[in-house]
């Protein structure tokens, strides 16, 4: 009989052709989590003149879902959480260089299409999947000396046990590294990317509710039906060394102005350049600080604020975000 253990625990992924129809997994997600299977059980409330009720039971519906812990980001697989969460993604080679670019687009006036998983997860005892697997919510975040690191909420229709695609090997991948970030600031007028903020960023921390929700209709089954675009939401907290800078988005902030932020993170080279030189991850978001900063804070002595930026369209720049992500890589492996 198979014993559980920790050492042997996986979870991989495979992009599904049709939503709900299961696949084989393709690779193995270099991080920590597990399935839970989140089916209701309810019980029959009745008058029964027995002290402890009625045993009877029923199951209203089936849902099923994974966290994937926070882990260092790649610049190889943020993709599955980017094409599950915000947009599916056909990668565009880089002209005549060897990057892939691919850029999903935050939905504006139409939802858009992502793809959804089959996620396999287990260990040596027992393999279990869940099907039609997409991210409700992700977190991407990062501070000095420190890796950029990603986790992600997924919902999927439900849990059932399975056979694990055998004879996957780890993924050699590239982490994002904070120390390699650019941040920039631009007025709406402007374009993102244009003017950088140096020996400013510290901290940041990115949060992500897709505005992906399971679709609950009478369609023969205990299962979602389909997945419904709702309004995503975006803040993004950061922590600024309080210097010339900050000062001057201490005062955007009290006057509700509208900026263009952009941060960029740069890897190894490419084999061959042309647009983007480097691997690269790009966050550009429209929006406005929706507070003023908080008050001055120290890390060792040294004096720091905190802004709270929240992404909304703005007429001016007709924008308000997307990801961009560079690797050499043509799809999503």
């Amino acid at each position: 009989m198979a014993q559980g253990i920790k050492a042997l625990r996986y979870i991989q992924l495979g992009q599904e052709t049709t939503a709900g129809t299961e696949v084989n997994a393709t690779t193995l997600w270099l991080g920590v989590g597990s399935l839970e299977d989140r089916q209701a059980i309810e019980y029959v409330n009745a008058d029964i003149a027995i002290m402890s009720g009625d045993g009877q039971t029923y199951s209203p519906y089936q849902l099923g879902s994974i966290s994937f812990e926070p882990t260092p980001a790649t610049f190889e697989q943020l993709g599955y959480i980017l094409t599950a969460g915000i947009q599916n993604s056909n990668r565009a080679a880089d002209g005549t260089g060897s990057g892939y670019v691919g850029t999903y687009t935050l939905p504006t006036t139409q939802a858009n299409t992502v793809d959804t998983y089959t996620i396999e997860a287990g260990d040596n005892a027992q393999e279990e999947q869940m099907l039609y697997s997409f991210v409700e919510a992700f977190n991407l975040s990062g501070k000095s000396q420190e890796a950029v690191m990603v986790s992600a909420d997924w919902l999927g229709r439900d849990v059932a046990t399975g056979t694990k695609t055998a004879s996957l090997s780890p993924p050699e991948d590239e982490n994002i590294l904070f120390q390699k970030g650019l941040l920039f600031i631009d007025t709406t007028g402007g374009t993102f990317g244009t003017t950088t903020q140096s020996n400013t960023l510290l901290e940041f921390n990115l949060s992500v509710d897709t505005g992906l929700r399971p679709l609950w209709s009478a369609d023969g089954e205990l299962y979602f039906s389909a997945v419904k675009y709702t309004a995503p939401e975006i803040t993004l907290d950061v922590t600024f060394e309080h210097n010339t800078t900050s000062i001057a988005q201490k005062a955007v902030a009290v006057a509700e102005g509208a900026r263009l932020v952009r941060l960029k993170f740069e890897g190894s080279a490419l084999t061959t350049a042309d647009t983007y030189t480097y691997k690269t991850l790009i966050i550009d978001l429209a929006g406005t600080w929706n507070a003023p900063f908080d008050k001055l804070g120290d890390i060792d002595g040294n004096s720091i604020v905190s802004g709270h930026f929240t992404s909304r369209y703005d007429v001016t720049a007709d924008d308000w975000g997307k990801f961009i992500v560079v690797t050499q890589a043509a799809a999503l492996v």
